[in-house]
């Protein structure tokens, strides 16, 4: 478990499905679009496939209330990806906030406090996070956190289709933080 001054970090329980419901039930941004969930049982079952995971994926939960407020995770992957010998330090997390609670900072409470835990408790040596072009909150984010742009990827990835059927491409900026950023 991670706290911070007004949010706990830790991981989820069968009982948070229904505050996990509220902000999954119609996702904010296309990325989280294959994590719709449409009913209370769906939401009761992620929450059991979710309870397993206690390192990596968090519940941010605001302390006063003990309501789950979004979700922040990241894995760790290996720095050089083509080399099976180098080690895994490298992160690239994923956050997404109940938009209620958007401007409030609890955003960038929840992601501050699991850098410093990837940073200084998980050997992480960079931290990389792609956003959305047209998602100027999570860039704002990004820069907050200290991490610089390295670069707009057009036409990057689809999560969603168009009309149509096809493919709906997005253009994705990349920031990133190196651990002696950080310290």
């Amino acid at each position: 478990m991670i706290e911070t001054e007004r949010l706990l970090l830790r991981p989820f329980l069968e009982k948070d499905a229904a505050d996990v419901l509220e902000y999954l039930r119609k996702p904010a941004v296309n990325c989280f679009a294959s994590m719709k969930l449409d009913s209370l049982e769906e939401a009761k079952e992620e929450m059991k496939k979710r309870a397993r995971e206690t390192e990596y994926y968090f519940a941010i939960v605001l302390k006063e209330t003990g309501k789950v407020i979004g979700e922040i995770d990241a894995y760790p992957e290996r720095g050089e990806p083509h080399d099976t010998s180098s080690p895994f330090d490298t992160f690239s997390p994923c956050w997404m906030l109940n938009e209620v609670y958007q401007g409030k900072g609890y955003a960038y409470e929840a992601a501050h406090a699991f850098f410093d835990y990837l940073f200084r408790k998980k050997g992480a040596r960079r931290i990389y996070a792609y956003t959305e072009d047209y998602n100027l909150p999570s860039q704002h984010l990004c820069e907050k956190l200290g991490m610089r742009r390295e670069g707009l990827f057009m036409e990057f990835v689809s999560f969603v289709n168009n009309p149509d059927g096809s493919p709906r491409y997005e253009n994705t900026v990349q920031y990133a933080i190196l651990k002696k950023e950080w310290l």
